[in-house]
């Protein structure tokens, strides 16, 4: 059986960071999805995120390619692009005209300051978004820079994930209203989003706004990492009191520091002790003393190192592509499976096949190749 989204066709203007990873994972669920790309023969065979999308390279310069573009939207369900405001206005693709040509198309819009604002025409990356929310500030070690968390919190978390949400829900409200609309998907948004929790501590009083200072920003000694005696490293979450029972048990603790769990005047002691015990063995020693248990234990592995780990291979977490390691889909579906998507070669590669689904003769794909329409 297909994947969940094989009825769902998408173009997807190329791009980097969030837009690309959203229409991989919609396209890892079984969605045709459709990359226009600026110019033909690129080798994209590596790059995980083109996985399992078809690629037409079109002149968006002349209006024939832009012309050939809404002939192709005109039959998507949903359209990506994650350029600034105003670019795709100023090709002639703004979602006026776009849904002017498909009154059903879901045009989703990926940015990350958001559609509109006084920093929403300005350059920016993943961290200058992250670091307006108020999420970066709460990330690093006390009295030092804040730490970039790669760039999973903002251009993936608030931005690739909330680009689908909004994508997946307009797509269930077209069903009732048998309308299109714009999706304004924004890193600085969607950050904030995921803030709930420490929104709610922060108004209660239990949350202080300093770095190591709580209980999940690794001021709390049962929640952190630790350097093993290998100089490798061992996380410890063990946040709940029965949880943190049985790491003071399995490592041979005086089980009496339970009372101390919560107790902030204590951590600093509780640290160093810590750091002290698990400084005595070697990281896949604690591994192998924690693995199974309720002590929320588990080694810092390397990208490498996961890919075979012993769990991760139960469940085929990684394949091989093309010599990349990289994900399976997720998540997992009872009925609607989802195998590994096709490999890619290079860009424009499958012009002659997307056209023709969308209409095209082979003599007018061929008048598009000689007038450089086709790139």
């Amino acid at each position: 059986m297909p994947g969940p989204l094989s009825s769902l066709k998408i173009i997807e203007m190329v791009g980097l960071g969030p837009a690309p990873l959203g229409g991989q994972l919609l396209a890892d669920l079984g969605a045709e999805v459709v990359v226009i790309d600026r110019k033909s023969g690129y080798d994209i065979s590596q790059e995980v995120n083109r996985r399992g999308k078809q690629s037409i390279a079109l002149n968006l310069k002349n209006p024939k390619g832009i012309e050939t573009a809404l002939q192709l939207i005109e039959k998507a369900d949903i359209l990506i692009e994650g350029f600034r405001p105003g670019v795709m206005e100023r090709l002639g693709l703004s979602p006026d005209v776009c849904l002017n040509k498909n009154s059903k198309l879901i045009y989703a819009r990926m940015t990350g300051w958001g559609q509109e604002g006084p920093l929403s025409h300005s350059a920016g990356h993943d961290l200058n978004y992250l670091a307006i929310t108020g999420a970066l500030h709460a990330m690093g070690k006390q009295g030092e820079p804040p730490v970039p968390p790669l760039n999973l919190v903002a251009d993936y978390g608030g931005g690739s994930m909330f680009l689908i949400m909004g994508i997946l829900a307009a797509i269930i409200e077209r069903g009732i209203s048998d309308k299109g609309q714009v999706v304004d998907a924004a890193m600085v948004d969607g950050v904030p989003a995921m803030m709930g929790m420490i929104h709610s501590m922060l108004a209660q009083g239990t949350w202080v706004n300093n770095r190591e200072y709580n209980f999940v920003d690794g001021g709390a000694p049962y929640y952190r990492c630790y350097t093993c005696a290998d100089g490798k490293y061992l996380s410890v979450g063990c946040i709940e009191p029965q949880f943190f029972a049985e790491f003071l048990k399995l490592a041979k603790l005086d089980e009496g520091f339970a009372k101390d769990q919560n107790d902030k005047s204590k951590w600093p002691k509780l640290h160093k002790l810590f750091e002290e015990t698990i400084a005595t063995k070697t990281r896949d020693e604690w591994a192998i003393i924690f693995e199974g248990t309720d002590a929320c234990v588990a080694p810092v592995l390397d990208f490498e190192e996961a890919a075979n780990y012993p769990h991760n291979i139960a469940r085929n977490a990684f394949v091989t592509q093309n010599n990349v390691t990289q994900t399976s889909p997720a998540p997992r579906f009872s009925r609607s499976k989802t195998p590994l998507p096709k490999a890619v070669e290079r860009t424009g590669h499958d012009a002659g096949t997307i056209l023709r689904a969308a209409g095209f003769t082979d003599t007018e794909i061929k008048k598009l190749a000689s007038t450089n329409i086709l790139l």
